[in-house]
C-alpha cells in the first residue's frame, strides 16, 4: 500500500477521535457553559447529522478540485473549527463548529476514499479502504480514551486542542505526499458531476448503502449503550467501561485490518459467513450479558465482525460506483452515519419502552437480521453485493478511474506505488 494512505489514515484518526470523544466530556461542557446535559448531548447529534446529511454535498463541491487541494482544504477547515471550539465561551458557536467540522470530515473522507482507491491497482480497493477505516478504529482504541483523560486533567477544551494539533502533521504530510495534478474528469469528456450523479443509479449500489447503514446501526446501537449494560447487567464497576470500550475498538481494528485482503479476493464469502456470524454474536451477547467472561470475549469478536463486514460493504460500494468514485465515497459516508444515528435512537427507544438493558443488543440483532434478509433478496434478484471476480474485472469506467492520472499521479506510476 502507498505510504500516503497511512497519512490519510492519520487524518481519519483525528476526525474519528473528534466524532466520538464528546461522550466522555459532556458533563464538563455542560457545567462550564451552564447548559443542560441534553443540550450538551446535542453537540454529538449535530456532528452525526452533519455527517449524515452533508456528506454528498462537500464531495460534490470538491469534484473540480484535485485531491492535493481538496484534502488539505477540508482538513484545515476541520482544524480551524476545533481551534474556535476550544476558544469560544458561547454554546451556539460551539454547536456551529460541530456541524462545520462534520461537513469537513465528510468531505475529506469522501475524497480520501476516492484518492486511496485510485492510487492502488483496481482489485485492491478493499485493502485501501481498510487502511483509511483503520484510522477510525484506532480512534476508538486510543483517541477517545486519550480525549477523556485530557479532559480529566486539563478540561474539555484540551481535547479540542489535541485534535487540532494531531491534524497539523496530517495537513503537511498530505501536501507533501499526495500527487499534484488536475481535477479528474469523467469518461468521454462529460462533466464529472453529471457523470457521477448518473452512475449512482445502480440498484446494487443502493442495496449496498442500505446494508452498510443497517450493519453500522447495529454496531453503534450496542456500542452506545455498553456502559449501562456492563454495570447493571454484567455487574462490573464503572471503572471497567473505558477498558471494555477499548477492547471493542481493538477488535474493530483487527477486523478492519484482517478484512482488507479478503474484501478484495472473496467479498461474497466474507459477507455470507460474516453476516450470519455477526447476527449470532449479537444474540449470544444478549443471552450471556450477565457473564463477565462471555462479555469480554464477545465484545472483541463483535467489534471485529462488525468492522470486517462494514468495511467490506464500503469497499464494495467503491467497486460498484467506479463511475462515481468521489460521490460514491460521499454516499458511503452518509450511509454509515445514517446507521450511527439510527442505531442509538432505536436502542434508546427500546430502553424508554422499559425493555431492559439487554434490549439494545436485541435491537442490534434485529437490524443485522434485516440486513441479511435484504442481502438475500437482493442476491436472488441479481442486485446483491458484487462478487470479487466481477468487481475486480476492470470496465472502461474502472480503467479511467484507476489510471494514476485520475489522482494526479504521474503516468509512469512511480509516485505512491
Amino acid at each position: 500500500m502507498p505510504f500516503v494512505l497511512y497519512l490519510l489514515g492519520l487524518a481519519v484518526f483525528a476526525q474519528g477521535t473528534s466524532e466520538f470523544m464528546l461522550s466522555g466530556l459532556l458533563p464538563d461542557i455542560a457545567r462550564e457553559l451552564d447548559i443542560s446535559l441534553s443540550a450538551a448531548g446535542a453537540l454529538t447529534s449535530a456532528f452525526a447529522v452533519g455527517m449524515m446529511i452533508g456528506a454528498p454535498l462537500p464531495a460534490l463541491l470538491s469534484l473540480r478540485r484535485p485531491p492535493r487541494r481538496a484534502l488539505p482544504a477540508f482538513l484545515v477547515t476541520f482544524l480551524l473549527v476545533h481551534v474556535l471550539g476550544a476558544l469560544t465561551p458561547d454554546y451556539g458557536v460551539l454547536l456551529a463548529t460541530r456541524v462545520v467540522a462534520a461537513l469537513a470530515n465528510a468531505g475529506f473522507l469522501a475524497v480520501a476514499l476516492a484518492t486511496a482507491t485510485s492510487m492502488v491497482v483496481p482489485d485492491a480497493k478493499g485493502r485501501a479502504t481498510s487502511v483509511l477505516l483503520g484510522g477510525t478504529t484506532m480512534a476508538c482504541v486510543a483517541g477517545v480514551p486519550a480525549g477523556a483523560l485530557l479532559g480529566e486533567l486539563w478540561g474539555w477544551r484540551s481535547a479540542f486542542w489535541a485534535v487540532a494539533l494531531v491534524s497539523v502533521p496530517a495537513v503537511l504530510a498530505i501536501l507533501w505526499s499526495v500527487p499534484a495534478g488536475p481535477a479528474p474528469r469523467s469518461v468521454a469528456g462529460r462533466p464529472r458531476a453529471g457523470a457521477e450523479l448518473r452512475a449512482l443509479r445502480s440498484p446494487r449500489l443502493l442495496v449496498l448503502l442500505l446494508l452498510g447503514a443497517l450493519v453500522n446501526g447495529a454496531t453503534f446501537c450496542a456500542f452506545t449503550y455498553l456502559a449501562p449494560l456492563v454495570t447493571e447487567v454484567t455487574g462490573l464497576g464503572a471503572g471497567w467501561v473505558p477498558a471494555l470500550l477499548a477492547l471493542f475498538g481493538l477488535g474493530s481494528f483487527v477486523g478492519v485490518s484482517g478484512a482488507g485482503r479478503l474484501a478484495d479476493a472473496r467479498p461474497g464469502r466474507l459477507l455470507a459467513l460474516g453476516g450470519p456470524a455477526l447476527l449470532a454474536g449479537w444474540i449470544a451477547s444478549a443471552l450471556t450479558a450477565g457473564n463477565p467472561v462471555a462479555v469480554l470475549v464477545l465484545l472483541f469478536v463483535q467489534g471485529a465482525l462488525s468492522f470486517a463486514v462494514g468495511s467490506t460493504l464500503v469497499s464494495q460500494v467503491l467497486y460498484t460506483a467506479t463511475g462515481a468514485p468521489t460521490l460514491g465515497g460521499g454516499f458511503a459516508t452518509a450511509a454509515l452515519n445514517v446507521g450511527a444515528a439510527l442505531g442509538p435512537w432505536c436502542g434508546g427507544a427500546a430502553l424508554t419502552a422499559g425493555l431492559g438493558y439487554r434490549s439494545p443488543l436485541w435491537v442490534s440483532a434485529l437490524l443485522t437480521a434485516l440486513a441479511l434478509v435484504l442481502g438475500g433478496l437482493a442476491h436472488v434478484t441479481g442486485h446483491g453485493p458484487a462478487t470479487a471476480r466481477r468487481a475486480a474485472r476492470p470496465s472502461r469506467t474502472d480503467d479511467s478511474a484507476a489510471r494514476p492520472e485520475a489522482a494526479g499521479e504521474p503516468a509512469d506510476g512511480r509516485q505512491g506505488r
